[in-house]
């Protein structure tokens, strides 16, 4: 089976939802299925097997900026590659958002699965409900992540859900070779902007003790506020933006993975990585964490923006080698629950359902190849 994996996002800019496009690619074509993934990407696409439909442009969304491609020079890209590639199947991932994955539900070239990852508001969907429920109508199979998703996109879109989960290539985390650290470590790895929580965690420093080392990952519009007002606490060390390669060894040799965020999180693919990688979880309570972490079992989970809370779960973690080793030993098993090989196979089950039935009863049309195969 040819699959297309759309995804709206620069594929070339880390984010929940480009990491699971990419992971869901390479278990596709593990597993011996030719995939091809379709996105945006400002820079060398991260692999031969994707298709660069041009730079994005940073847009608001969420409480966050989304690098979206919405320009008609991406459209005409994604158009051209679907033609040559002459695909069995197009997966979009956040089908609704503009760019290629509206582009590809509109035409509809092949029979077409749509993910639903995000959660929350979304003024697109509140104030643009009626054509969006009709490009909706457009989907042969309709994914979530989340309740949470589902609960966002059946309010303005109405229709049904299958409920399926992120997924994590534990392997990928389990045995990197960890980063050098000194000594006790806590990584947070996220969009320096309110919704993740960067300012709970610094605020939690006062009660951590000298000789913890905090890494602090990405950058966005906080950065260079917090940059300034924590300039003289040695225990910070701000690393801009991770490579994936980074990003995993750094994650295998944090103590503890923090995740303070404040709201709008579907699904913890985060926190997912961090137990496979082998940290500690210390994370905010929100339900869309709580799929992944269990409280008190697979991680400590706080209050949302309590920097006090959070500073007396981080202490507990550090300080307590067995309560830390505990967490860890639930947090690997739990990870193995959300293997991208078994997320892929279940879509493969999906995509089979509804490809099966004549191409001209479920209203598409397939566009002959440009060249000759």
């Amino acid at each position: 089976m040819r699959i297309g994996l759309v995804c709206p996002y620069s594929i070339s800019i880390p984010g929940g939802v480009q990491e699971q496009v990419l992971g869901l690619a390479r278990s596709l074509r593990h597993l011996g299925h030719p995939t091809r993934i379709l996105a945006p990407s400002d820079g060398p696409p991260p692999d031969g097997w994707v298709t660069p439909l041009g730079n994005s442009i940073p847009t608001a969304a969420n409480g966050s900026v989304a690098p979206i491609a919405p320009d008609p020079a991406a459209q005409l890209r994604l158009i051209r590659a679907v033609r040559d590639e002459a695909f069995d199947v197009l997966h979009l991932h956040e089908p609704l958002a503009p760019g290629a994955c509206m582009t590809a539900a509109v035409l509809k070239p092949t029979p077409l699965v749509g993910t639903f990852h995000a959660a929350g508001d979304s003024a697109s969907y509140k104030y643009g409900s009626a054509p969006l429920r009709w490009v909706a109508s457009r989907l042969d199979a309709r994914v979530v992540v989340s309740k949470e998703a589902e609960a966002l996109a059946k309010t303005h879109l109405g229709g049904t859900y299958e409920h399926l989960y992120n997924g994590i290539e534990v392997e990928r985390f389990a045995s990197v070779e960890p980063w050098p650290t000194d000594g006790p470590t806590v990584l947070f790895v996220g969009r320096h902007e309110p919704r993740k929580g960067l300012d709970v965690l610094l605020a939690a420093l006062a009660d951590l003790p000298p000789d913890v080392r905090v890494w602090i990952g990405s950058d966005g519009p906080d950065t260079e506020r917090l940059k300034v007002r924590y300039a003289g606490d040695p225990r910070l060390e701000w690393l801009g933006r991770l490579s994936d390669e980074e990003k995993r060894r750094r994650l295998r040799a944090a103590d503890v993975f923090c995740a303070p965020s404040l709201r709008g999180e579907s699904f913890g693919v985060v926190l997912l990585e961090a137990m496979a990688a082998g940290a500690a979880i210390v994370a905010a309570d929100l339900s869309g964490y709580r799929l992944v972490a269990r409280a008190d079992l697979d991680g400590l989970l706080v209050p949302p923006g309590d920097p006090v809370a959070l500073g007396v779960a981080l202490n507990r973690v550090l300080g307590d080698r067995a309560l830390h080793d505990r967490l860890v030993a639930s947090g690997s098993a739990r990870a193995e629950e959300f293997s991208m090989d078994s997320l892929a196979r279940r879509y493969l089950e999906i995509y089979d359902r509804i490809t099966v039935p004549a191409p001209r009863s479920r209203g598409w049309r397939r566009n002959r190849p440009l060249r000759p195969r």
